[in-house]
């Protein structure tokens, strides 16, 4: 047993977790049915308490998604597991009143006299399947969202993050009664039963061939879901700008959490002149940010072992094709994680697994190209990303590019960044997700905008009615006709 299994006691029994889970959507959805649309200072009241909770247990938080990684940096969890979670509520909460005001709608004179509106409700009862990535944050900013909209939550979350399951359990039941918020655990068959509930709305996060799963499984209840899943993000850097000025940029966004993050740069585009001097000072900035990778509290390990061997793998499977490999440290990890340095790979070809699949973890393919417009054809020609990254200051190759590819989300001369502004949405686009959430999106998506037309007792539509063509009637059509 590695330092990353969970031991038998920490392992919960599939068939008690079934159970479990089938008893508490059923609570969800009595619970529900009593409380179909809570009030302004109900919904406040919950994000308050969740904030309360995050910054109470952030050192559990960091401690046990450290155990579960076998290392992640203490730094890295605040940031992206904690922080932004806190900072999303602040967010919603200054916004809530207005979000679920209802919104007056136009009414034609031939409907008059009458009023329209949309009101937003909840819609119930909505899933939420975990990564393991981002265990914490991936489980609480769809929570915010279903919070906020009204709605009660079940949370499945990674088999592969048990501890930090286990926390985060604890967490919410200190705040929520289980019939509100829930942590479900347990291996791939809970999974998929967690999938084939007829949830009001499911969100999962996690890799294309999973997320076709969740689909499926969805569909058989005609579940609306939100996938967010990931694809090849590819990062492009322009001719006019200077290294100097962009290097740190994305080597920090690759080595953050060691590559695992569905919007990491997945692959590199430069000019086929600047080739030698990115790969020297990707190294050299590697080396100045993360001098030793053992037993550096700034260093995140692969989540596991499995994961560890499939990127060696898939460096094996490039290297016996031709690539050329450069790893940025050449230092021997023997701190007992599955820290790993990073490895850029030139000489990559359509054929190597690494240029197939979404990479998650240290890799780096560096692809040299011509021209820009080669460059835009090798991107879109590929599936539609998750995110796409490009480096310029010339504005009008900027726009060329906002406007001309098609990717989940966007950052020009800064790469992952995007996903923490509060105001903006995240989600996919094609084989990278659908759907979106964070910001007023996430309230949104987690809402039923049902429109609702209001008549008083004078009925002027009786003009309508047959007989037809008769008297003001044949004048009425005509009008209308015009």
């Amino acid at each position: 047993m590695n330092a990353n299994t969970p031991s038998p006691a920490e392992t919960p029994d599939s068939s008690a977790e079934l159970l479990r889970l089938k008893e508490l959507f059923s609570e969800q959805q009595q619970a529900f049915a009593r409380d179909p649309m809570p009030s302004l200072e109900a919904r406040r009241q919950h994000l308050q308490t969740l904030r309360v909770l995050l910054m109470k247990h952030k050192d559990a938080i960091a401690k046990a998604i450290n155990a579960d990684f076998t290392a992640r940096s203490t730094t890295e969890t605040l940031i992206a597991e904690v922080i932004p979670c806190v900072e999303q509520i602040s967010y919603v909460l200054k916004r809530l009143k207005r979000w679920m005001r209802p919104s007056r709608r136009h009414v034609d004179l031939q409907f008059q006299p009458a009023s329209a509106r949309v009101i937003y409700q909840p819609l119930g009862v909505v899933g939420i399947m975990v990564p393991f990535n981002y265990p914490v944050n991936l489980a609480i900013e769809p929570l915010i969202a279903a919070l906020a909209a009204g709605n009660r939550a079940l949370i499945k979350m990674s088999e592969f993050t048990p501890r930090t399951a286990k926390v985060l359990a604890e967490l919410l039941r200190e705040g929520f009664p289980e019939n509100q918020v829930a942590v479900i655990t347990g291996e791939a068959d809970v999974a998929k039963a967690f999938s084939e509930l007829p949830f009001d709305h499911l969100l999962f996060t996690g890799s294309i061939p999973v997320g076709r799963h969740v689909m499926r499984a969805a569909a058989n209840n005609l579940t609306p879901v939100t996938l967010e899943l990931g694809g090849k993000s590819p990062a492009i850097i322009a001719d006019d700008i200077p290294l100097a000025d962009i290097i740190e940029r994305l080597v920090f966004a690759k080595s953050f959490n060691a590559g695992q993050t569905c919007v990491a740069p997945d692959y590199l585009l430069v000019p086929r002149a600047k080739l030698g001097a990115v790969l020297d000072a990707y190294v050299d900035t590697f080396r100045q940010l993360y001098p030793t990778l053992n037993a550096n509290p700034d260093v995140t390990s692969v989540i596991n072992e499995r994961h560890y061997q499939r990127l060696h793998s898939w460096l094996k499977d490039a290297k016996e094709k031709g690539a050329w490999i450069r790893k940025v440290s050449d230092e021997t990890i023997s701190d007992g994680s599955f820290r790993m340095a990073t490895h850029l790979v030139t000489e990559v070809t359509d054929d190597m697994t690494l240029m197939q699949e979404e990479l998650f973890g240290p890799i780096l393919p560096v692809i040299p190209y011509d021209s820009m417009e080669e460059a835009l054809d090798y991107v879109r020609q590929r599936p539609r990303p998750l995110a796409l990254y490009l480096f310029t200051y010339d504005k009008a190759l900027q726009e060329r590019v906002m406007t001309r590819t098609h990717a989940g989300s966007m950052a020009i001369n800064e790469a992952m960044l995007q996903v923490g502004i509060d105001d903006l949405p995240f989600g996919g686009i094609g084989p990278s997700g659908m759907g979106h959430y964070h910001a007023h999106e996430g309230f949104l998506t987690m809402s039923k905008a049902k429109s609702v037309l209001i008549k008083g007792r004078l009925n002027a539509m009786k003009f309508m009615y047959p007989p037809y063509g008769r008297g003001i009637q044949a004048w009425l059509f005509k009008w209308l006709l015009r």
